[in-house]
């Protein structure tokens, strides 16, 4: 480029067509900034010297707006591809190939921006042009018919996704061969597909032969490789095979690292998908260091307002939210939601589900008035921008309907989860894990209602669904599997069949330890759960030894202040309350007391329990002044439990609340945009 310069001059087309090329490195490099600032000196340059409609002014800008695109910069990628778009339709026709480029590359700038019906019907009228001109099997009419799927697939509607993507798969088996990189491309977006409709097994089965293929043609270490290795790894992760999925993503995780640097963003988001596996084995400290080092990174090199940075945050956010730093999730969410309503828009799918998590963090601080603000607005607009049965849309019925739920409002709760159920079965099918989800969810409804008989038949309706041959569904040891047989003990137990309730509680604590470790957090809720059935049994030793032992590990693995560790505390103090034990039982209960207060507030309603809990003791000491100061104090909210009943019972139910992920679990569909006319050599 300098010989050119020196020699040629620094406006002669060579010149700049080197330029330009030097700029598409420095794009694939994730070198944006440095892109930048060569696209811009190119295009001015060429604007200048052949004009604002010459085809190498409008490919200029067309380069520029892609590194926008990058850099998450829609607006300004939106109006440079605008601008392109109607002055090749007006100089070149509606159907020249960089014509309809050009409407492909503003499309997937729409489906960025949310905008996914304007993006459909610019690909729909892609797709058609191409099929008419190019005809049926031309690799540009395949590539836009892939990336229709992709908008269908973000729409909700994966049936037609799938449809499209398995007739552009088959098309590229026959015209490319099998294992060409397009047709590999295809066979990962319907493997993604099939992901996302909960089929995992379909998914892995794709997956393992896009993987292979990539490995023996492209190598170990190739981009698509390790994107199709880390694709199968959130597929793992899904099935509930964390071992196997952290070994791969660490795999990926040390190659991006060596291959591409540090900063790069393929780097970061393996890192992310480790951290998200982390936080599934109940490694929270080991995901916040991979999350917290993520977030400072994507600050520097993308910039703080950029949607993966953002992202980064809000996952930040859940870990704390896990580890129970609800003050500190708060303060990053409400950041995180500001931010994307002024940078994204308030009707983006990003803002909506940082309102969505932001509520979610209100619904674990008790704070159910706020929970159900931010949760009608989420929903409401949902409905509008996405449509009635949009999965996002269910799922924020669902996250009110949970709300309702604690506030007591069962009627309004089960209302809203028959309607998530329902639609969900039509939608989604009978077995997929979002609709076992909300049957989940409805049972958990009718047991608070004392309707225990419709709860049980719910929740042995889930259990038998999801044990059902592992090939099909989840398998009997999958932790959701798990998850609904500790309901349906939870079931058992509220019925009085502590002897069913106790059979199957062993079996869940015996299996999530072989499966998931001694210390997972999962692991510990059902010992605490066991050990609360061995308390109405009256088997007060045994139910003590495990309260002590959950109590201890708490203490170690998760903190003395996490609130699973001061459950277990009380309801150890339970235990000792029912053995006439009232003065070890008092020492717990003030401890949990005055932490709560100080971590939850003085009216949570988990402080309102510990302090009811504590008069109790009071009362059964003969202490009534001071039972009464508590019960009569300044907090005029009393919890409606009392002496052993007090407890705080876990009921560990899976995804009664839904944290939307919009980044991290998946890896993007394999790139598939549309080519980008970028210089020639």
């Amino acid at each position: 480029m300098e010989t050119m310069k020196r020699v040629l001059g620094q406006e002669h087309p060579d010149t700049l067509n080197n330029m330009g090329n030097l700029a598409s490195t420095y794009r694939e490099q994730s070198r944006w900034n440095e892109a930048e600032a060569l696209e811009v000196q190119v295009m001015e340059t060429r604007k200048r010297v052949l004009g604002q409609e010459h085809p190498h002014t409008l490919t200029s800008m067309n380069n520029l707006a892609l590194t926008y695109w990058n850099q998450g910069r829609w607006n300004e990628a939106e109006a440079l591809e605008l601008q392109g778009m109607e002055t090749r339709k007006r100089v070149l026709g509606q159907e020249h190939p960089d014509t309809l480029n050009n409407m492909g590359n503003l499309a997937s700038t729409y489906r960025e921006q949310g905008r996914w019906n304007e993006a459909e019907a610019l690909e729909v009228q892609v797709m058609e042009t191409r099929k008419r001109v190019l005809g049926q099997e031309h690799p540009d009419t395949l590539t836009s018919m892939n990336n229709l799927a992709s908008t269908y697939w973000k729409q909700g509607r994966c049936t037609e996704a799938k449809a499209l993507e398995v007739q552009v798969m088959e098309t590229m088996k026959r015209v490319l061969g099998q294992e060409h990189p397009h047709t590999l491309s295809s066979m990962n977006n319907l493997a993604l597909t099939y992901w996302n409709q909960g089929r995992w097994n379909e998914a892995e089965a794709l997956g393992v032969q896009v993987m292979e293929t990539r490995k023996r043609v492209l190598g170990q270490e190739h981009p698509h490789t390790l994107t199709s290795m880390g694709n199968l790894a959130s597929t793992y992760w899904k099935q509930g095979r964390c071992t196997e999925a952290e070994a791969l993503q660490v795999q990926v995780m040390e190659t991006r690292k060596r291959m591409l640097g540090q900063e790069h963003p393929d780097t970061l988001t393996s890192m992310n998908n480790l951290a998200l596996t982390y936080t599934d084995q109940g490694r929270w400290s080991e995901a916040e260091a991979l999350e917290v080092q993520v977030m400072e990174t994507m600050k520097r090199v993308l910039g703080q307002e950029h949607p993966h940075t953002l992202t980064s945050m809000n996952n930040l956010a859940l870990t704390y939210w896990n580890q129970g730093r609800c003050t500190e999730a708060e303060a990053l969410e409400v950041q995180v939601m500001e931010t994307m309503k002024r940078v994204l828009g308030q009707e983006h799918p990003h803002t909506l589900t940082s309102m969505n998590n932001l509520a979610l963090t209100y619904w674990n601080q008790g704070r159910w008035n706020e929970a159900e603000a931010l949760g009608v607005q989420v929903m409401e607009t949902r409905k509008r921008v996405l449509g009635q049965e949009h999965p996002h849309t269910l799922t924020s019925m669902g996250n009110l309907a949970s709300t309702y739920w604690k506030q007591g409002r069962c009627t309004e709760a089960e209302a809203l989860q028959v309607q998530v159920m329902e639609t969900r079965k039509r939608m989604l099918g009978q077995e997929h894990p979002d609709t076992l989800t909300s049957m989940n969810n409805l049972a958990l409804t009718y047991t608070d209602q004392g309707r225990w008989s419709e709860a049980e038949a719910l929740e042995v309706q889930v259990i038998e669904t999801r044990k059902r041959t592992r090939k099909k569904v989840l398998g009997q040891e999958h932790p959701h599997t798990l998850t609904s047989m500790n309901n349906l003990a939870l079931t058992y137990w509220n019925q009085g069949r502590w002897n069913e309730a106790e059979a199957l509680g062993v079996q869940v604590m015996e299996t999530r330890k072989r499966v998931l470790g001694q210390e997972h957090p999962d692991t510990l809720t059902s010992m605490n759960n066991l050990a609360l059935t061995y308390i109405d049994q009256g088997r007060w030793n045994e139910a003590e030894a495990l309260g002590v032992q959950v109590m201890e590990t708490r203490k170690r693995v998760l903190g003395q202040e996490h609130p699973d560790t001061l459950t277990s505390m009380n309801n150890l103090a339970s235990t000792y309350w029912k053995q006439g034990r009232c003065t070890e039982a008092e020492a717990l209960q003030v401890q949990v007391m005055e932490t709560m207060k100080r971590v939850l507030g003085q009216e949570h309603p988990d402080t309102l329990t510990s302090m009811n809990n504590l008069a109790s003791t009071y009362w059964k000491q003969g202490r009534c002044t001071e039972a009464e100061a508590l019960e009569h104090g300044p907090v005029t909210q009393k919890s409606t439990s009392a002496g052993s009943g007090g407890k705080l019972l876990q009921r560990y139910s899976f995804n009664i609340l839904s944290r939307d992920f919009y980044w991290p679990n998946i890896e993007a569909k394999s790139a598939y945009l549309e080519p980008q006319n970028c210089e020639p050599a």
